[in-house]
């Protein structure tokens, strides 16, 4: 919508045409605006929709500025057409019919009855019987009243075409989701996301309820536009419970894969339960082992089996029995935890219980060892050496065996070949006489 030329004397008849043909593009202007109004989707469901709140409210006044927009584009038409029969009487136009048209084109000469005022708010000043404007004063206020029209129905119709398709989706895929949910036993008041999928149900009933009769309370302006329907559908609540209901998907594909794989599970981990008992049960063996073998040792007490272990065991197996899928998952996921940590727990046990006989293989294969380096130097049968390897071995292979004992004399029998091995040999065909040592 455009606006005339400013007021001013009388105008000659140049002036005059030029008016009236900026005033005939200019209602052929109004004309196509008013009537795309009339025929804008978001009018027609605003008609026939059952309002409420604030869209209610705004609907009520854009009802009657659009009442009124007609009213004063049909003041508008009559002006121009009457400006149009006075400027046609005569090719050439008279001072009167040239005054006449000035006052028209330029003076407030429209009015607009005040029946066509009913229900909108009059200008400050101006009487609800009728109002009085010039062209350019009735086109800047169709400007106003076709502004603000629009901008709320473009922003009922951008929150109609956007929401409640998307909602209704999500609520079918929320239908999906609540039949698998069903399916594996996660249902309300047994299971979390049972709860989750019930509210997630209601919110959006209600959101659409709402959507649909109150469109405009889900509308964002955006600030510092100027533009008919500058904004955004308010898509918070829709995004929250979006979220929701694929937080609740993971959980249930979780429900799944438990109820495809829990035979193999509960199978691995009756297997690693079984392995913790017969590695402790190992470890009680070899503690009777030590403490009858090795003296002078601190060997730490193995512990029985977790009982209750065993316990939640045999309830995962009853509720896979009873496919309790939802209740089974969390149990597996804790089971399979603690029967790591209990298997690690009894082969640390075996580690600690066994560390004394490792020692003493230990120092057995030392003592080997170095007898094994003597003999190929041709040193075997001096007499020193075999009474330091004769001593270290008898502690040894004896039980109980002293470690700390036995390591002394096992280290008193390297030093004793190293010594050999390192001293100049006087005889180099014959031991050496070591008895000034003893």
């Amino acid at each position: 919508m455009g606006v005339t030329g400013p007021p001013g004397p009388v105008m000659d008849r140049d002036e005059v045409d030029r008016a009236l043909a900026r005033l005939g593009a200019e209602h052929e202007a109004i004309e196509t605006s008013l009537l795309a109004l009339q025929d804008h989707a978001g009018r027609r469901l605003l008609e026939g929709a059952d309002l409420t709140g604030v869209t209610k409210e705004r609907w009520a006044g854009a009802e009657a500025s659009i009442t009124l927009l007609w009213a004063y584009f049909d003041a508008y038409t009559d002006a121009l057409r009457s400006a149009r029969e006075i400027r046609s009487r005569r090719r050439w136009s008279s001072r009167e019919d040239l005054a006449e048209l000035t006052e028209l084109l330029r003076g407030e000469s429209v009015t607009v009855a005040g029946s066509a005022l009913a229900g909108v708010p009059a200008p400050q000043g101006s009487g609800r019987l009728s109002q009085s404007f010039s062209l350019t004063a009735l086109v800047d206020r169709m400007n106003e009243l076709y502004a603000s029209s629009l901008d709320m129905v473009v922003a009922a119709d951008a929150v109609w075409s956007a929401l409640p398709a998307r909602i209704d989706l999500l609520a079918a895929e929320l239908q999906r989701t609540r039949r698998l949910a069903h399916s594996v036993g996660v249902r309300p008041g047994e299971h979390p996301a049972g709860d989750d999928l019930e509210r997630i149900t209601h919110t959006l009933t209600r959101l659409r309820e709402e959507v649909v009769s109150d469109p405009l309370a889900y509308w964002v302006p955006t600030q510092g536009s100027s533009a008919p329907g500058g904004g955004r559908p308010d898509t918070t609540v829709y995004d929250r419970e979006a979220r929701a209901l694929e937080d609740v998907r993971r959980e249930i594909d979780a429900v799944l894969t438990v109820r495809q794989d829990a035979e193999q599970r509960l199978v691995k981990l009756r297997d690693i339960l079984s392995r913790a008992d017969r590695t402790l049960a190992e470890a009680r063996t070899a503690r009777g082992e030590v403490l009858a073998k090795i003296a002078a040792t601190e060997v730490p007490v193995v512990s029985g089996p977790p009982t209750v272990l065993q316990e939640q065991l045999a309830t995962a197996a009853e509720y896979r029995r009873h496919a309790q899928w939802h209740r089974l998952s969390p149990l597996l996921e804790s089971l399979e935890e603690k029967a790591e940590d209990e298997l690690l727990r009894a082969r640390e046990s075996l580690t600690a219980v066994t560390a004394p006989l490792a020692v003493r293989a230990e120092l057995r294969g030392r003592l080997d060892a170095y007898k094994a380096k003597v003999a190929r130097l041709g040193l075997a049968e001096d007499p020193f050496l075999i009474e330091r390897y004769d001593a270290a071995r008898r502690m040894l292979w004896s039980a109980p065996c002293d470690l700390r004992v036995a390591e002394q004399a096992v280290q008193r029998y390297q030093r004793a070949a190293a010594e050999l091995l390192s001293a100049p040999r006087a005889d180099q065909g014959g031991p050496q006489d070591h008895r000034g040592e003893r």
